[in-house]
């Protein structure tokens, strides 16, 4: 299913606090912030050149998150750098003076954080940097998980040191039952939605995003002119359409939101011209994206900036898992999770239809840009998906000439994020 953007806001200027939210400004401090991480590392963007030759398109250039600060997806720079950002300021507040980043191993910041509990629901990676920012700070933490959570994520997230909790239902209930249990225990939620009267942390994780934004821009060799970005709530995608037209203005690319066909809740509230609450029917295999209610802030800023809204069913996020993981003609092998490759289905999808690229201008000159946001998040899950290993498929790389590996910068964006 494909929707163009007819709401009344579409192009329009961000909301005043959006914009400062994803500001020019504040993804420089979410990279300072990040120079104090250890393991810190630039994530790889891919030119799947091949590929892009095959659908008849100038380029595709693929960010890989799967690597991101070892926490295998884009979610390690949301959760954790809003759990930071709130442990110096409750260190503000009770000292009395500017608490910088420089001071979080501290013993009296360290002592502020061990007083506090973070807490948030769940379908996995987000759950997993939330928890990997309490153990940064050694703060408390509890993470809420629904029953369609697999053993292998909520294991993942349980090596942080968080205390899960099991709730029944799906992610919208898991959020439910988190916003009441925080309030009843006095813990700070750090949820990556959003709602009337609960927006400036979901903020902050989606301000901690622009980070892949800035490293893209300097690794991009031309500005992209079509971008096609997964959403489950809609923080990644808001982030991503947000902190571009604040770059780019009206020159920013083309910008397509995809949503799981059996999760479709920012198409649903495109088609209704506000935010809507999709009913759950079946689940989805594209588990981090199985969200059935828009983020209120991501739904502020993808109303004006995301240009259509489309969706793919579980068939073609597998297939773009093993297109990723056996390319063909020399393109770099990518692991991806079942949430991971969504966008590169969507493209797919979109270029297979000669009426649908006519409608968004996919011709011969378009240069397209992905995220990969997850690597296998669940390996037993991807190893039955692709019937390869993770392993299997990332020792492919090894022979892959690092060319496919896009570094240089040769175009000029209006800010300088060298």
């Amino acid at each position: 299913m494909f929707l163009l953007n007819q709401h009344t806001d579409h192009r329009r200027p961000l909301d005043t606090s959006d914009a400062d939210t994803l500001s020019v400004a504040a993804a420089r401090e979410v990279e300072r912030f990040l120079r104090y991480r250890d393991g810190h590392t630039e994530t790889t963007l891919i030119s799947l050149t091949a590929l892009a030759r095959e659908i008849g398109v100038s380029s595709i250039h693929l960010k890989d998150e799967g690597h991101r600060l070892g926490l295998g997806s884009f979610k390690a720079l949301g959760g954790s750098y809003a759990v930071i950002r709130l442990v110096l300021e409750e260190a503000c507040r009770r000292f009395g003076r500017d608490v910088d980043v420089s001071e979080l191993r501290t013993p009296e910041v360290r002592a502020v954080a061990a007083g506090m509990t973070v807490s948030c629901a769940t379908d996995g990676n987000h759950g997993r940097s939330v928890a990997y920012g309490a153990q940064l700070v050694g703060a408390q933490c509890a993470i809420f998980v629904h029953s369609g959570v697999s053993n292998g994520r909520i294991a993942a997230i349980a090596h942080f040191g968080a205390q899960m909790i099991r709730v029944k239902g799906n992610y919208d209930d898991s959020v439910a039952e988190a916003t009441r249990v925080a309030a009843e225990r006095s813990w700070t939620l750090v949820s990556d939605t959003s709602w009337p009267g609960y927006e400036r942390i979901p903020g902050l994780v989606m301000q901690g995003y622009t980070a892949l934004v800035s490293e893209a821009l300097r690794q991009l060799p031309e500005c992209p002119t079509h971008v096609f970005i997964q959403s489950g709530v809609g923080g990644i995608a808001a982030a991503v359409a947000g902190h571009l037209s604040v770059l780019l203005g009206h020159d920013r690319p083309f910008f397509t939101v995809v949503d799981p066909s059996r999760a479709a809740c920012l198409l649903e509230s495109a088609r209704a011209g506000r935010p809507v609450k999709v009913a759950h029917a079946q689940s989805t295999v594209m588990a981090m994206l199985e969200c059935y209610e828009p983020s209120l802030v991501a739904w502020r800023v993808l109303s004006r900036m995301a240009d259509a809204f489309m969706t793919v069913d579980d068939e073609d996020a597998i297939n773009a898992m093993k297109r990723l993981a056996n390319p063909a003609n020399g393109d770099l092998a990518v692991v991806a999770g079942e949430s991971g490759g969504v966008g590169l289905a969507a493209l797919l999808k979109a270029a297979s239809d000669p009426a649908l690229r006519a409608r968004i201008g996919l011709g011969p000159n378009a240069r397209i840009f992905l995220i990969n946001t997850e690597g296998a998040s669940d390996p037993s899950l991807y190893e039955k998906l692709v019937g390869a290993t993770p392993a299997h498929v990332s020792a492919k790389t090894l022979k892959i000439p690092n060319s496919h590996r896009a570094r240089s910068k040769t175009f000029s964006a209006p800010h300088d994020y060298s």
